[in-house]
């Protein structure tokens, strides 16, 4: 792991550096570094922070002594650096990143700041964002050089501070301080504004921007200063610099002619390019007097990043005006403003869903045009399908306000379960009634120029063997046999599942433990104290069970060392938990075989055959073509992680400097500035020649180099196999799918059917005639309307008069009552009941981030067996609210004492009040 950690630390070398002071951590220095490294790094602060911060890495990378990453991480949190020891330890700089464009801000307006503030009287409002030293310093400075250096100080340390909350603290500060001058040049309804060279330098920006041409503007939003006649010959020539090939022109044609259309059409086709094109001529043919307004929306942040940034390179070459909205800047964001002063706005659907739904933008019927990326996702509960059942409900209902064209961008439609053509065609016409498309736009009159300028990869498949004696398996296979004796000495777990056939190292075997915790939850036995120590052993087995189940995936998709690696993790935790007998036990049990474990990972007959398949394909291709550039397709971040580290320390493929490219989730993946790093590394001459990808490559983003796509048993459905084969965009790229299963090598041949159907279904809609089709999705849309008004004339269910008790789901002791829980804003439970913090403990939360009106402080346990119960956050003026989560928890009904599962909030039995503030007060 230490290697793994270096090579971390290197890749967030820029924001540790212009955090960290390392006079602050002088006690990690002096015990790990020779005393003329210390000196060298301390006196150097005095010249540079930066210079001595990157000498600190530099030192800090050399260690080899063991201890010094946890050593170093705890000195960070001890010297106040919760923010950059959390980033460092969960390997997400996500909220250091976002700190980057305050920080930028009080940069600019820093003369406008130090001549109009008091340091040494803002410093004692800002209790939790400044350190004790941080504060004497600023005082020390201000006695001795006066108010303006000891202002200029406490920049600098707000400059580099780690903390989520300092800009807001800072800004409150002055507020109490009545700096005004100040406060209103922070005030989160200002508008930043940018110059083009700007945006073009820092296109991976996660903030709104807002731009403006340098003629005056009127606020009437009808009328604008340049005339449509004069912006549409003012913007022909950009127009006309876009180049459409034919078959481009042509996929745009049904749009142009002012139908809602789904285009169709292959990965590397140039579609954004289309859309570009769509955007720009529906702009210009606005009659006089009439201000049109785009919406293009992308599914995911990357991809929102990379079309933003091409919407405002195209677009500063006219008189049009670009934004983006996107991530949790555009919950304060003055959106109504940008839309208005906004010709084109970017954004993703579930921000625009947010802002329909609180009314921060009234209606659909303000934009003209809405631009659906991969809008093959317009199905279910897809916020894509979501905005077009309200566009559908505006269509069919009596309002008279006009409506958006719609257009949709699609590589492979899909064909969903379909296992006949008649389905396939149905399917069809079921996205097109989702998105009210009259038409489907393919490349039928150009197809030689399509093909001309697409490459479609040649599609392997590599169906390799296993290990044929896998040790670790048997091992880990007794263990769990023995963990299963263990449960049945306590309880007859066969009772508690109907699933046979359950084999070790299985995902079947995953669902029976997901069964048997769900059984036990609801166990109940005369002798209460006997009840909760048999489910909280039950508990324990199984969580054992699946970690060893887990432990024997890993094995089978990479190394034997990296399955160990996680099972040793995962014990580390267990330690550091409640670790009562029953724990103590199975540990010993793990710690027994370690040894013969890491023994079986070192003998080289041991060898996983899919990574000798793996580094055969690489080592042939990079052979035959030196600037071959890969991406390696995974399931999972911990496949990528292992297969990383495999390539880090496999000799031969060592010079392909691998990089993983992960999307972001709420505990783990990479920012987007880290993002673009290894994109940018990858896409470069040098650097990366291959990143080892989750699914966050797969769709919409554009990797024009890439010539090699290796698929780790990694097959989905028919359009993941159409997008992830499209990644390969160079001439004669190869796609290669390597597996040991027999069932996945079917399944592709499946999807390559599913195909050939897909397109067939297609051409089979395109014939009906544009008549015909919007007869056929009139059809469809009024039946479905229908339905959604039987569902929503049924009155909603009243919940009966019953009192419940939590308890915990592992343990079953008493939490708190069903009449303690309030609601806060619809979704958020807290416990009124001030006994209730008797019944829980808590420890930092590892992403103590913010959201709407909260700020995540802690996580909660029963402090009895250490299930985890929710959160603690602050909420407005209260502090360290416990915040908890329904699935944790079994509810008695207090005159039944029936035990009830429940896993979602909306299936409780019982009412729940409003959270009110005074009733908090008093109590």
């Amino acid at each position: 792991m230490t290697e793994l950690h270096k090579e971390n630390l290197k890749l967030w070398r820029r924001y540790i550096t212009s955090i960290l002071r390392p006079t602050y951590i002088h006690g990690f220095l002096t015990t790990f570094f020779s005393p003329v490294d210390t000196e060298q790094i301390l006196s150097l602060e005095e010249k540079s922070v930066i210079k001595s911060a990157e000498l600190f890495l530099e030192c800090l990378l050399k260690l080899e002594e063991q201890g010094w990453y946890r050593a170093f991480l705890d000195e960070l949190r001890e010297a106040g650096y919760t923010g950059l020891q959390q980033a460092i330890e969960n390997a997400d700089f996500t909220e250091i990143a976002k700190l980057e464009e305050p920080k930028k801000l009080l940069d600019r307006i820093l003369p406008s700041i130090v001549s109009n503030i008091r340091p040494c009287e803002v410093i004692h409002f800002m209790p939790t964002c400044l350190r004790p030293r941080e504060c004497e310093e600023i005082e020390q400075i201000s006695k001795r050089k006066g108010s303006t250096a000891g202002a200029q100080k406490l920049l600098d340390c707000l400059q580099r501070s780690d903390k989520q909350n300092f800009f807001k603290e800072f800004r409150l500060a002055l507020e109490r301080c009545n700096c005004d001058a100040v406060t209103l040049l922070l005030s989160p309804d200002s508008v930043e504004m940018k110059t083009i060279e700007e945006n073009s330098s820092n296109s991976m920006s996660n903030d709104v921007e807002m731009h403006y041409s340098e003629e005056a503007e009127s606020m009437n939003t009808c009328s604008a200063v340049v005339s449509n006649t004069e912006k549409f010959q003012q913007n022909s020539a950009a127009l006309e610099n876009l180049r459409l090939r034919d078959y481009q022109i042509e996929l745009a044609e049904h749009v142009v002619d002012g139908d809602n259309t789904i285009i169709c059409a292959p990965t590397g086709c140039g579609k954004t390019i289309v859309a570009l094109y769509i955007s720009e001529d529906h702009l210009n043919k606005a009659p006089k007097g009439v201000k049109r307004k785009v919406v293009f929306m992308a599914t995911t942040v990357p991809v929102y990043e990379q079309q933003y940034d091409l919407f405002q390179k195209h677009f500063q070459k006219t008189s049009y005006e670009v934004c983006g909205l996107c991530g949790d800047t555009a919950d304060s964001s003055p959106v109504q403003m940008l839309v208005e002063r906004n010709d084109i706005i970017v954004l993703t659907p579930q921000i625009l869903l947010n802002c329909l739904k609180d009314k921060r933008i009234p209606s659909l019927s303000l934009f003209t045009l809405l631009i659906f990326d991969e809008c093959h996702n317009t199905t279910k509960n897809h916020p894509y399908n979501v905005l077009m059942k309200m566009y559908i409900d505006l269509k069919l209902g009596t309002k008279t306000s006009s409506l958006p064209q719609i257009v949709g961008l699609t590589a492979s439609l899909g064909v969903g379960d379909a296992s006949s053509f008649n389905d396939a065609v149905n399917y069809i016409l079921q996205i097109c009634a989702n998105l009210d498309a009259e038409s489907i736009s393919t490349v039928q009159k150009n197809v030689a120029e399509l093909n001309k300028y697409v490459f479609v990869p040649k599609k392997h498949t590599r169906h390799t063997a296993r290990r044929k004696k896998d040790r670790f398996a048997d091992i880990i296979s007794q263990m769990m046999s023995q963990i299963e004796a263990m449960a049945r000495n306590v309880y007859n777990i066969g009772n508690l599942s109907h699933i046979q056939n359950r084999n070790y190292g299985t995902q079947k075997f995953e669902q029976w433990i997901i069964e048997v915790q769900k059984k036990c939850k609801v166990l109940q036995m005369d002798d209460v104290e006997e009840e909760r120590r048999i489910c909280r052993a039950l508990f324990t087995y199984t969580e054992h069970l699946r970690k060893y189940n887990d432990a024997l995936i890993i094995n089978d998709d990479a190394r034997t060392k990296d399955a160990v690696d996680y099972l040793e993790e995962f014990f580390n935790n267990v330690k550091e938990g409640g670790y009562d007998e029953t724990e103590q036990k199975l540990t010993a049990l793990f710690e027994d075989k370690k040894q013969q474990l890491l023994e079986i990972d070192a003998d080289p007959s041991n060898e996983n055959p899919k990574l000798t398949e793996v580094k055969s394909i690489l080592k042939e291709e990079y052979k035959n073509n030196p600037e071959t550039k890969t991406i390696l397709f995974v399931r999972t971040r911990a496949l990528a992680d292992a297969l990383r580290k495999w390539l880090l320390e496999c000799q031969a493929l060592a010079f392909l400097q691998p990089e993983m490219l992960l999307g972001r989730s709420k505990n783990t993946g990479m920012t987007l500035p880290l993002q673009k790093e290894v994109l940018t590394s990858f896409k470069g001459n040098s650097g990366t020649k291959i990143l080892v990808a989750t699914s966050v490559a797969d769709e919409g983003i554009d990797i024009a180099q890439c010539n090699l796509v290796l698929l780790y048993e990694y097959v989905g459905n028919v359009i993941k196999m159409i997008q992830t084969r499209g990644r390969g965009r160079a001439q004669n790229s190869k796609c290669i799918l390597i597996t040991s299963k027999r069932e996945q090598v079917e399944k592709d041949m499946h999807h390559f059917l599913q195909e050939e159907m897909m397109y067939k279904a297609i051409c089979e809609v395109q014939q009906l005639g544009q008549a015909a089709l919007v007869e056929k999705i009139n059809t469809i849309q009024l039946n479905e309307k229908r339905r959604r008004e039987v569902v929503d004339s049924v009155p909603n269910r009243e919940r009966p008069d019953v009192t419940c008790q939590l308890l915990c789901g592992r343990c079953k002791l008493y939490a708190c009552n069903s009449d303690d829980i309030r609601v806060i804003e619809e979704c958020h439970h807290t416990v009124i009941d001030n006994s209730f913090q008797e019944r829980y403990s808590t420890q930092p939360h590892k992403k103590p981030k913010a959201f709407n009106n909260f700020q995540k402080r802690q996580k909660l346990h029963c402090r009895n067996c250490k299930h985890d119960w929710g959160i603690t956050a602050n909420y407005k003026e209260f502090i360290d609210l416990p915040i908890i989560k329904i699935e944790s928890f079994i509810l008695q009904d207090v005159t039944t004492s029936k035990q009830i599962p429940v896993s979602k909030w909306k299936n409780i039995p019982f009412s729940v009040k409003l959270f009110d503030a005074t009733e908090m007060t008093n109590k």
